[in-house]
Order: structure tokens, then sequence, then C-alpha cells
């Protein structure tokens, strides 16, 4: 059996990987913040949950429990570009402290656990207008993609010099049953309070590459194949840009809606108009995307419709 950790196992994407790897027959442990009793984080599929932060004690609690772990999968940190502009300080301590904590102390207790490393698309920041390749620029346009981009770097520096196994891979606009904030979930909101109107921020015309949670999780189990102390880093998208306006009608056509849909016009601090992934070393894994967006809309308007 696999032994597998998930750090920042409470958050969307972490419930989700947890449940997947254990469906596969993996030993699944968590760690995150939150007590969660056994009845609790059984749902997600972990066996053993750790509440705190990534310290040496909760690290080595996993490790009493468990034994050496195969793989860690590093969930944990920040994930919100607005609350790193509000706050960045506690940004830049759970997206780079964690990660510079997690890296040492595999380097000193499990050096031959392969890690998967969530980062975000928001490191190759503003100014693109096609699709992004994984070694193209970087122009971080927010403490958010800066951070992510430092936990990036941390990551190179520990596998070249220390031999860690690593693997990055860059979401891009995660989506799914289960999230709770960004764009989708305040549309469906906004409906749901005056379904004949829609007002945004922005113009509409800003472009994003949208992942189902279910293909995100894929792209991350695939990607542990390739970890390597020349880190594997991989865009975690579709290829496929979509604007917001286009967005926004599609999810009323999932909610049954023709809502009027109007834009401010003011684009919101910290996010760059278009990021779009290029996907050719993603196809290189096999992956193929299995939830169109049209579907993916129709299942996150029913469960939030479910919730009420």
């Amino acid at each position: 059996m696999t032994i597998v950790w998930v750090t920042g196992a409470r958050g969307f994407i972490g419930k989700n990987l947890s449940n997947y790897l254990a469906q596969q027959g993996n030993q699944v442990l968590g760690l995150g913040h939150g007590a969660l009793p056994p009845e609790i984080y059984s749902k997600f599929g972990i066996s053993y949950w750790v509440n705190g932060e990534i310290e040496d004690s909760n690290l080595r609690q996993l490790l009493e429990k468990s034994g050496k772990p195969d793989v860690i999968y590093h969930l944990a940190g920040g994930s919100s570009v607005g609350l790193s502009i509000q706050a960045p300080a506690e940004d830049f301590r759970r997206s780079v402290s964690t990660t510079a904590a997690l890296l040492e102390w595999i380097r000193g207790n499990v050096l031959e656990t392969k890690l998967v490393v969530s980062s975000s698309a928001a490191i190759y920041g503003n100014n693109h207008t096609g699709k992004i390749l994984e070694d193209g620029c970087f122009t971080p346009y927010s403490p958010y993609g800066f951070h992510k981009r430092a936990a990036e770097l941390l990551c190179e520096s520990y596998a070249h010099n220390f031999g860690l196994k690593i693997a990055i891979v860059r979401l891009f606009s995660i989506y799914g049953s289960g999230l709770c904030k960004q764009l989708l979930w305040d549309l469906c909101h906004r409906l749901q309070q005056s379904p004949s109107i829609l007002e945004l921020h922005g113009t509409g015309n800003e472009i994003r590459d949208w992942l189902f949670v279910e293909d995100a999780v894929r792209v991350l189990i695939a990607a542990a194949d390739k970890a390597s102390c020349t880190p594997f880093i991989v865009n975690g998208g579709t290829g496929i840009g979509t604007c917001v306006r286009d967005v926004a009608t599609t999810l009323c056509q999932a909610w049954r809606e023709s809502a009027q849909i109007k834009f401010s016009g003011k684009q919101r601090s910290g996010d760059p108009f278009s990021l779009v992934a290029d996907i050719q070393r993603l196809q290189t894994l096999g992956f193929v995307q299995q939830h169109k967006l049209a579907e993916g809309m129709e299942e996150y308007v029913r469960w939030f419709k479910y919730l009420q």
C-alpha cells in the first residue's frame, strides 16, 4: 500500500485529492488547520488527521503513525490574491515559510519521499496574450503570485542541492462542487438574490483557463511519477481560455436564467488580464481533460442549489 501525506488536506483541492487517493487504495494522512473528529476526516478518505502547522512535532506525529511516506502532496499555503494584498506578511508565512519548513524536514528525515507541490498560474503575472509555457516569462502581479514563485525557487534549490525528488504543478482556475469562494460562488449568490441582473467587476473580457477539480487531482497524481531532483514543472490547465463574460453566461444557462450581465469596467487589483496554459508538457503525462466547462458549471449549480 502506498503511503501518502497531504498538507492543506482540509481545503477544497485537498479534500478531493485525499478522497481520490483513498479510493485508489492508498493510505492517506492529512495535516491542516481545524480539529476534525475521525467521522469527519474519514469522509475525505483520510485515515489519520493532525491539526496544526507544518512543523517538526506534527510531521513526526504523522511519521510515527504511518512510517515514511512515499509521496507528500503539499497543498497548504495562501489561497487568495485579495487576502495576499490585505495581509502580505501572513500570505508569505503560509506559502513560503511553510514550504521552507517542509523541505527542511524532508531533507533531514525522509529524503527519498517524493514531493508534489501545488503552485499557481499567478506566478506568470500580467502581459500574457496567448498560451503560457512553463519556462515563459515570470512577472507576478500580486503578493500571492510572488510568494508562490518564491516557494517554487525554494523547491528548486532543495532539489538541486540536496537531491529532493520534486514535481511542481502550476494550477490555473480550479473549480467544482465544494468551492465556497471566488467567481462561481459569487455568481451563484448574486443569481440567488437577483436572477434578472448580474453586476460584476472588471470588463468581462478577462480570460482564464478553467480546470475541473477532479481533473486537477489527476494532474497532481500524474506529476508524482515525474518527481525528481531536476524538478518536473507542469501547467495544470486545459489550454482553453474563456472570458469572464462567457463564464457568467454559461453559469446563467446552468441556473436556467437569462440574466442581464453588466461589468463595472474596473479591473481588480492583482488580477492579470489573461492566464491560459500551454499544455504540451501536460499531455506527455497522458492527461486528457474529462470535464468540459458547461458540464462542470451544471454540476456546480446543482451542488450550490442543494446547499440552500
